[in-house]
């Protein structure tokens, strides 16, 4: 790209993250090594090598980078946005074989979360958003017209329930990213983080904007925002196909809180 107009336009950069997650199709297609990095006790070598191939093809572009297997690199310029980078998200289930796991990159500007991407790297299904443009799954718009009664949803959950909320049934699957956008294509009604701050940006950023433009909406269990562009900060996210779901959801979340 010749100018900075032309960089920040958004199909532009749209285009630059799936371009950045076929990078990782191809490094991962030659990755052998399946195991822990030995770098940190949750990191697993496949965590390592996404990365590098997202920051090989992001730097030379100018794009800031908060990954969350690598230190942050601001932008070249202040115009530029900063790419919020979970290179594998579900590598546990990645190192045992189990089909839930994903990539996810959110470019973030001045007013937030702007355009997203989360790729399922077991079956290829590609999820992306642009801030007030709709979300689509494989270049398909989607959207959630319907949404549940509590006792009538299906939950993916993150950690261990304290207790039974109130739905139908539940799931824990491994990946905040892909639960995100599942709700944004109807596989599932909600989601909902049971351990207390234990999410990174990283996590659920970009199935965050994909779930919302798609007409869901996501929370934060303390009310805290959850564009938040700090490696060391987590959060506690709750999301769900429609905004009854998802208040009736976030107040039995938060009475966990209280138990404590």
């Amino acid at each position: 790209m010749d100018t900075t107009e032309e960089f920040l336009e958004p199909r532009s950069v749209l285009s630059d993250l799936h371009d950045v997650v076929d990078s990782v199709f191809l490094a991962l297609d030659n990755n052998d090594d399946w195991g822990l990095s030995g770098k940190r006790p949750d990191q697993y070598m496949s965590d390592v090598v996404a990365d590098a191939a997202i920051c090989e093809f992001l730097k030379p572009l100018g794009y800031g980078i908060l990954s969350e297997e690598s230190e942050l690199l601001l932008p070249e310029n202040k115009l530029f946005p900063t790419v919020v980078v979970d290179p594998l998200d579900g590598s546990t289930n990645a190192s045992r074989g189990l089909p839930w796991f994903a990539t996810s990159l959110c470019a973030v500007d001045e007013q937030g979360p702007w355009i997203a991407v989360v790729a399922d790297l077991v079956n290829g299904d590609r999820y992306d958003a642009v801030r007030g443009w709709g979300a689509r799954k494989n270049g398909d718009a989607i959207e959630r017209e319907m949404c549940p009664d509590l006792d009538d949803s299906l939950v993916v959950v993150s950690g261990l329930p304290e207790k039974d909320l109130g739905w139908d049934q539940f799931r824990n699957l491994g990946s905040a990213a892909l639960a995100l956008c599942s709700i944004a294509d109807g596989q599932v009604d909600a989601f909902v983080d049971c351990m207390p701050d234990a999410h990174g940006v990283w996590d659920y950023l970009g199935g965050m904007l994909i779930c919302q433009e798609a007409g869901g909406v996501v929370y934060e269990v303390k009310s805290r925002e959850l564009c938040v562009l700090d490696r060391n900060e987590r959060r506690t996210p709750v999301a769900a196909a429609g905004r009854k779901l998802g208040e009736e959801l976030l107040s039995r979340r938060q009475t966990f809180e209280v138990d404590n």
